[in-house]
Order: C-alpha cells, then structure tokens, then sequence
C-alpha cells in the first residue's frame, strides 16, 4: 500500500538525491501523519469519555500531539527544501533537524501533564467501564499504528531521513502502549481491579521516554556528529583510484543537513609532478564528488618529496617511533629542512580524542625519540585531531 501511495503522490519519486523530491517525500509523509493521528485521536478521545478512561484519554492525547508532531515535520520539511541565500549561503536543510527537536519537546510537555492526570486518576480512581466496542476499537488502533510505523520506516529509509526514522520508533511505541491500555481493560474487566490510572502512568512514562530519546537524537546532528566510517572508507577509496593521487589526510565532514554534506581534504601528489596536473587531478575529483555522491568536496594540495631516499628513510623511521608510541596515531606532511649545525624535521600527527597524552606531552615526547636518533635532528610538530571516526593510515 505504501509503495502505491508513494507513486501517486510523490512525483519523479525514483529520484531521491534530488532535494525537491526529498521535500516531497517529507511533505506527503507529514500529511499523512497529520490526518491518520488526528483521526486516532477523535476515535480514542469519544470512547476515553464514553468509557471514562483516561488511559484511553491519555492515549488520545499522546495521538493528538503525534499530529502536531506531523504538522512541525510537514514545516521543516518545506523550510528545509528553500535554496540557499544571501544570509544561509548552505542552505536550509538543518531545519529538518530544528523541527525534530521541536516535536521531541511537544512529546516531553504531554507526556509530563499525562503524569499528573493518572497519579490523580490512581489516588481519585473512578470505575472505568468496559465493552467489546472498546476492544474493537482499541484493537483498531493498533492495527493503524503497525501500518504508520511500517510506512515512516519506508520512506525514512528511501530518503535516509533521522526525522522519520525517530517518528516511526514513536508509533512503535504508541503500539506498546495501546496494547498495554487494552491488556489493561480486559485484565481489570476479570479481576475487578482497576489498572486504568497505573497503565496511564506507564503510558506517560513511554511518551517521556521516546521524548527524551528524539531529543538526544535531534541535538545530536546540530552540535555536528563524525561521519559513518562507511562513509569515510568510500570517500578515501574515491579519491585514491586517481592517478596521481599518492595519499590523503586530514579529512573532515560538515553536514547541513541529510542531503546537505561539505567536506575538506588534504591530498598527498608527488612534488616531481608537473603543478598543473596535479591541479587537473584535483578539479576532477571535485566535480566528480558533487557529480556522483552530492559533496561539495575542497581539496588542498600537498606536494610530497619520493624521490629523495634519504628522506624517504627518515620518514620510515619517524614513522616507527611514532607507531611505538601507538599505533592509533598517524603522521602526515613529512618534510625535512637540512642546515649546517642542524635539520628540522618538520610534520603533522593526528591523534584520537582518547589520547593518554596531551598535545604538548606527545610533541615533547616525539621530539626527544627523534633526538635519540640523531641530536643533530630537531622535531617541529603539529599537532590535529580526527575528524572522522577512524583516521586513515598512510
């Protein structure tokens, strides 16, 4: 049925690294959202009052605002697919991620005032009556809940969207807690106690949960997050099936959003190639990484001596020592400045953020191995940190 819906509305729907398609997607799953909820939400609110449940009423309520949720998202949606311009020269995509926060706080609020509603419902109970009609209707529900976790799941996949994936855990949760109401009515129909406000509290505390989880999953992308290494391994292996290209580092990746992603690198070409080559090289893996993989990639040129064997076996050995030290720490931009009472070896390292060093410790450190080698050898370090999850080894 999904699949159905998705040709009907969503047109040039193949196309999904397409930004406008994308907005599409969103839109039409916001629409959906808004009136599927809000249907569940004037079903549970007249059988809560008619039963006078206010499990069911909660349930109701935690509907209304899934509703809300849709309408944020249908807005963040359509902000997100504005173009760029003189003031957000990267676009609008990241507002994706504002409306996500958005609704992680509209979950916590309802989920807070349902906690007041059921402690009350527990210390004041009222006898909550029962009917086939409220299994009926209950069993209803769900069923409509297992088909919107199943489509948000669909198109958070087609489109890799963190918004509609958070939205379709929700209505996995709002199934749990239907199903809990329901166990609830039948369990206090046999037994004659009545579990409605302390199932009304469980239901609140899950709305709490999920609002807690989408806020932490929403902040998460704003404050910036490393890239997947998936991501990092085909970037790396992209760029090194140019001719030309001899080694990489100093990679990083900045996300504007999910179809909105900028990254920088520093690629290694023999110094003994001709400049304007090298140059060539560079513009293509440019204009292919926007072509193929929708990056806007920039790219800084360093130049590396290989023809020269006694840097060549320096850089060997520094390397080593640097390995000693530990293995999860890299080096790159060797080069080597020869004087008459002393050479400077001058370098970059990389290190992890788990480092058991301090930045000025491991030059230090380095610096007096470097020394053991040869006292006429002096060490100008710099010192980075990794960007991406795994640092890619020379």
């Amino acid at each position: 049925m999904t699949n159905l819906l998705i040709k009907l509305f969503v047109k040039d729907y193949n196309n999904t690294n397409n930004i406008h398609v994308r907005e599409r997607y969103g839109k039409f799953a916001g629409i959906v959202g808004i009136a599927s909820n809000f249907l569940l939400f004037l079903i549970k609110i007249t059988v809560g009052a008619l039963f006078h449940s206010i499990s069911i009423t909660a349930d109701a309520v935690n509907n209304l605002s899934d509703s809300g949720s849709s309408i944020v998202t249908l807005i963040g949606f359509k902000i997100s697919g504005k173009p760029a311009d003189e003031k957000h020269p990267f676009g609008h995509a990241r507002m994706e991620y504002i409306s996500g926060l958005i609704v992680s706080f509209i979950i916590l609020l309802v989920g807070l005032q349902l906690v007041q509603s059921s402690v009350n419902k527990i210390i004041h109970p009222e006898p909550a009556e029962f009917s086939i009609i409220l299994i009926v209707v209950l069993s209803i529900t769900i069923l409509i809940k297992l088909w919107q976790f199943m489509f948000y799941r669909k198109i958070g996949r087609i489109i890799k969207s963190e918004t509609l994936f958070a939205t379709s855990a929700d209505s996995r949760n709002d199934i749990f807690a239907t199903s809990a109401v329901l166990a609830a009515s039948i369990i206090s129909r046999l037994t004659g106690f009545n579990l409605d406000g302390y199932i009304g509290l469980v239901v609140a505390l899950l709305i709490i949960i999920t609002g807690i989880n989408l806020t932490r999953d929403t902040i998460s992308p704003l404050l910036g997050t490393a890239p997947t290494k998936e991501l990092v391994d085909l970037i790396y292996k992209k760029i090194m099936s140019y001719e030309g290209i001899i080694g990489l580092h100093d990679l990083a990746v900045h996300s504007y959003g999910p179809s909105k992603r900028y990254a920088s690198v520093h690629c290694e070409v023999p110094a003994e190639q001709d400049i304007m080559i090298s140059h060539d090289i560079i513009d293509n893996i440019e204009r292919d990484f926007l072509k193929d993989l929708g990056i806007h990639l920039v790219i800084h040129l360093d130049p590396v001596i290989t023809d020269d064997a006694k840097i060549n076996d320096l850089k060997v050995k520094v390397k080593n020592l640097i390995e000693e030290i530990s293995p999860d720490i890299t080096m790159h931009d060797f080069r080597v400045v020869i004087g008459v009472t002393h050479s400077n070896l001058i370098f970059d390292v990389v290190v992890p953020y788990n480092c058991q060093y301090d930045d000025e410790e491991l030059a230090e450190l380095i610096s007096e191995k470097i020394q053991e080698m040869d006292d006429k050898y002096r060490a100008v370090i710099t010192v980075d940190h990794a960007y991406i999850p795994n640092d890619i080894h020379d």
